[in-house]
């Protein structure tokens, strides 16, 4: 038999490693099909192929993280260029875009730019600071008049400066004692801004230095100290955060003047999103990217942030504010899905927990559905961003059972993309267990695919 070379070259280790991947899929596949076979929503998904232009794979991270996008790290976040070609295709200028899940303000700041009117919701506050320095554009000429005068007076900090440090357990065990007196005395100078969408600018840029100015792990998004790490200077870091995010913002500023936009409204509020201040059939387009059912993540990633402006004293009642969670009440869930019944089901034969975690995500997204069809006009679209999981070993098919939830409260299904995920930043695998990415060498590692669905649902 003649050897292709190719296959030669190959490690011994990857071939194994990609054959036990490629066995996990076709026992995934395989527990679905027996589980769903019945569904015609599973044979609808099922026929779906990938849709190579809405992968947008020729954009750069200059495309993507252009006038504000670019502010602060946000995990799992979806390009602008998603949004502004279905705003296109679904909007008039002038209608009106929610985002229930509002993250890290994508959806407000391309509606923005569109000229088309929005709101935004978001449990985390952390998210909402981030939306709201993104989405107001300053005039140039103010902000750096403001951060010269910042500049001078934070240049001016040296041992002997009198700086009132936060006393917080959490925060000594991430921060060492001199980085932290200099971000201490950085927040008290932003603090005494009276200009609040400066500040809560100048806020966002502390923010995003947080991690760098840590003993966090560098390159983890899971909270994990590194002893070994030299935590970067915060005062020049913070320096460089504010002028590269004054040069996005006075690309904003402009680009929203040349389109007469500046007015635009667009607002964020900090609460559920089963409770979105919207008036009944107003709304023409809903574009959002729902949490996934380990949704608690978002509270530990967000954790530094939360800390330092006193969004919470206590971690654990941070995680309990977001969807999904252990810790909500379990009682009286309304699935509104055989999908998500056979899912749970399923689940109760692998462990207990998760298949009430599961259950609990799934009625609280119903819950969010009720009130995206009490927003949309007749004829309004929700678009809604999202990916397959597995926990336990069991297929979560979070857009199939979306599709079906809403298909069961009277929406009709518009259309259907199915799309690659170009960034080279996904991992590959998550934990069998837990539903995470983890690290190639976990040990309950299990294949993640590399794509997520774009569910067009009509009113």
């Amino acid at each position: 038999m003649t050897r292709n070379p190719k296959h030669e070259a190959r490690n011994p280790k990857q071939i194994q490693m990609a054959e036990i991947q490629i066995s996990q899929i076709n026992t995934r596949i395989n527990q679905s099909r027996v589980l769903y076979f019945e569904s015609n929503i599973i044979a609808l998904f099922n026929g779906i192929k990938v849709d190579p232009s809405w992968s947008f794979s020729d954009k750069t991270r200059k495309d993507t993280a252009y006038i504000t996008h670019g502010y602060h790290r946000y995990p799992a976040k979806f390009i602008p260029q998603i949004v502004s070609r279905l705003a296109d295709k679904y909007t008039s200028e002038g209608d009106l875009i929610v985002d229930p899940f509002g993250g890290c303000g994508t959806t407000l700041v391309e509606s923005k730019v569109m000229g088309r009117l929005s709101v935004g919701v978001d449990i985390n506050p952390v998210a909402v600071l981030i939306t709201k320095a993104k989405i107001t554009p300053l005039d140039p000429a103010k902000i750096e008049e403001v951060f010269t005068a910042l500049e001078e007076k934070l240049g001016s900090y040296s041992k002997n400066t009198k700086v009132k440090a936060p006393e917080h357990e959490r925060i000594d065990y991430w921060f060492k004692q001199e980085e932290k007196r200099k971000l201490a005395f950085i927040f008290a100078e932003i603090s005494k801004i009276k200009d609040r969408d400066v500040k809560d600018f100048l806020y966002c840029g502390f923010s995003n230095i947080l991690k760098n100015c840590s003993i966090w792990l560098q390159k983890s998004n899971k909270p994990t100290r590194d002893f070994a790490k030299k935590p970067s200077d915060p005062i020049p870091t913070f320096f460089r955060q504010v002028k590269m995010m004054m040069r996005g913002n006075a690309r904003f500023y402009e680009l929203l003047k040349q389109k007469n936009h500046l007015e635009v409204p667009s607002q964020v509020y900090c609460t559920d999103a089963r409770t979105i201040p919207v008036k009944n059939n107003s709304v023409s387009l809903i574009v959002t990217s729902p949490p996934y059912v380990t949704s608690y993540e978002y509270a530990d990633l967000h954790q530094l942030t939360a800390l330092w402006l006193e969004y919470t004293k206590d971690l654990s009642d941070f995680r309990k504010r977001f969807i999904g969670t252990s810790y909500h009440n379990k009682k009286d869930l309304t699935l509104n899905s055989t999908l998500a019944e056979n899912i749970r089901k399923y689940l109760l034969e692998k462990d207990k927990k998760t298949a009430e975690e599961v259950s609990t995500y799934f009625s609280e997204m119903n819950q969010v559905f009720i009130e995206m069809k009490r927003m949309l006009k007749k004829g309004g679209k929700t678009c809604i961003v999202i990916g397959n999981t597995s926990l336990k070993g069991v297929e979560i098919l979070n857009a199939e059972v979306f599709a079906e939830q809403l298909q069961n409260l009277g929406l009709k299904i518009a259309d259907i993309v199915k799309r690659e995920i170009p960034s080279k930043n996904l991992p590959s695998v998550r934990d069998e267990k837990t539903g995470k990415f983890a690290s190639i060498t976990d040990k309950n590692r299990v294949s993640a695919y590399p794509t997520e669905y774009i569910l067009v649902m009509e009113k």
